[in-house]
């Protein structure tokens, strides 16, 4: 009976053994989960604040675009405004030949202030609000606007592809699949990379 005593504490000693190693590799795989899914909740944070920061920009430079625009179109009300006197008062000049010397005076003092009236709405860099600046500025910020809602798609894709990394590695936990979550890693790299385009804009 004492060789059977002993193989029986063999095989029970196998068996703990065998416990002890997959308690111990469950443990280890689940660490690993718990630090992926950990790494892409930081991740998608990023890009969710990215996204958020892209659209306010977006909708910040289309209103700035919008301001200078309408500053344009007054300013060029404006200046249409004096270049019509100009017209009047040139004409009435020239209609009127025989005109006294302080009335043709004051006409041409007139005509002269409107030309610089309407060269000062046309560009005025010392102060950057005449039109030619104007229309840059607008354009500028156009260029802007465009350029923040082309990498707005870029944060919501990537921020897409993290959730389902997260659940997928949340789902590899329970039922114990290293396969699965290998496959969160791969989804959750794809989220990443979809993130940093829209930092980076690479394509």
């Amino acid at each position: 009976s004492q060789p059977f005593a002993s193989i029986k504490s063999i095989n029970s000693a196998d068996v703990r053994v065998s416990s002890s190693l997959f308690a111990f590799g469950f443990t280890a795989f689940k660490s690993k989960a718990a630090l992926q899914i950990s790494v892409l909740a930081l991740i998608l944070a990023i890009a969710n604040l990215g996204g958020s920061n892209s659209t306010k920009s977006a909708s910040e430079h289309d209103l700035a675009s919008a301001n200078l625009f309408s500053f344009y179109q007054a300013k060029n009300v404006r200046q249409t405004q004096y270049k019509i006197a100009l017209d009047q008062l040139e004409l009435q000049l020239a209609g009127q030949p025989n005109i006294s010397s302080s009335a043709r005076e004051k006409i041409e003092g007139k005509i002269a202030a409107y030309k610089k009236n309407i060269e000062r709405y046309e560009s005025e860099p010392e102060t950057g609000e005449g039109k030619k600046e104007l229309l840059a500025k607008a354009k500028h910020e156009e260029e802007l606007r465009d350029l923040y809602v082309r990498k707005d798609p870029w944060f919501d894709y990537g921020a897409g592809l993290l959730q389902i990394a997260i659940v997928l590695a949340s789902v590899a936990i329970v039922i114990n699949s290293g396969v699965l979550l290998s496959g969160s890693l791969v989804v959750g790299i794809f989220g990443v990379l979809s993130a940093l385009n829209g930092f980076f804009l690479f394509v």
